[in-house]
């Protein structure tokens, strides 16, 4: 399978690189999202590519901004990316790319988290609580939560890690109405997504979601939506509390790394071994096979 670790389009500006995604600027009101094969762990862009890996997470999104887009606007055009491009640069945006609208991003990442796990079960066994919200005594690790809650993050520059905060402190940076919608927006975009995957058994333990605004200040979903690189996908069949529980993402390459006694999770990243991308790319097109029910389109 062919892989893209870095976009080279020259026939539109480029606007930036985050961790995986490529941006050119389409006219003033639009953007051309070139998802690439780069994976991040610990906040470090890997040197290897995962081959298909961006073209799985352009598909996994483009499904469920279709499947939720009764409960906020979202950010396609519907305008193909080949069309924007040169014809001999069409191969680079091909299944992998949207045309998307410009918006103003929130600098506040929306989490939802339906589990205790990660970060959020670092700072429970802390503090009894994730981000300022109490919880009960006693939980185990990956346990389902009585009810979904709220998590914002603060974004970070790149190769910085984003910043929990209390959802007062989000209400402080972007005012209490814009944070209200965003979590209640949040809320129901997880939970839709959770009931429906449940039937393809698959737990959606947690996820981000990025919003924007338009001119005219209507909230938007943007970036990418319930990917395994923005969430936490268990198979139910071997889902099991007090054990951080296999998942559908970048866990060879996360356990791999773990291992590594010279490496301080810092840049620059180390090697990965062939079978650890090879297995990590299985794990992804599992994932989008298993929620969507359909195979990576070429």
């Amino acid at each position: 399978m062919n892989s893209l670790y870095q976009s080279t389009i020259s026939s539109l500006p480029l606007l930036g690189r985050g961790k995986v995604r490529d941006n050119y600027a389409v006219g003033d009101d639009k953007i051309l999202i070139v998802t690439t094969d780069r994976l991040s762990a610990f906040d470090v862009v890997m040197n290897e590519p995962i081959p298909g890996k961006g073209k799985v997470l352009n598909q996994m999104s483009d499904f469920w901004f279709q499947k939720l887009g009764d409960i906020v606007p979202n950010h396609l055009t519907g305008i193909a990316p080949e069309s924007v491009v040169r014809e001999d640069e069409a191969e680079q945006v091909r299944g992998r790319a949207v045309v998307a609208k410009r918006l103003k991003p929130i600098l506040v990442e929306a989490v939802v988290r339906g589990y205790i796990i990660g970060s959020g079960w670092k700072d429970y066994q802390a503090s009894g609580a994730i981000c300022g919200i109490a919880l009960p005594p006693g939980l185990k690790q990956a346990e389902r939560l009585a009810a979904p809650i709220f998590t914002p993050a603060a974004k970070a520059d790149l190769g910085e890690h984003d910043e929990n905060i209390s959802f007062e402190e989000m209400e402080s940076r972007i005012g209490k109405e814009l944070a209200a919608r965003m979590r209640d927006v949040s809320i129901k975009l997880y939970q839709t997504a959770a009931d429906y995957a449940a039937t393809r058994g698959i737990i959606i333990a947690d996820t981000k979601f990025e919003f924007g605004l338009d001119d005219n200040g209507t909230l938007h979903l943007m970036d990418e939506v319930l990917t395994a690189d923005s969430s936490r996908f268990w198979p139910a069949d071997s889902y099991a509390t007090g054990i951080s529980p296999p998942s559908f993402d970048k866990q060879f390459v996360r356990d791999y790394l773990e291992t590594l006694k010279d490496w301080n999770k810092t840049a620059p990243a180390p090697a990965l071994p062939a079978d650890v991308i090879e297995k990590t790319g299985a794990k992804y097109r599992e994932a989008l096979e298993r929620l969507t029910g359909t195979t990576l389109k070429n």
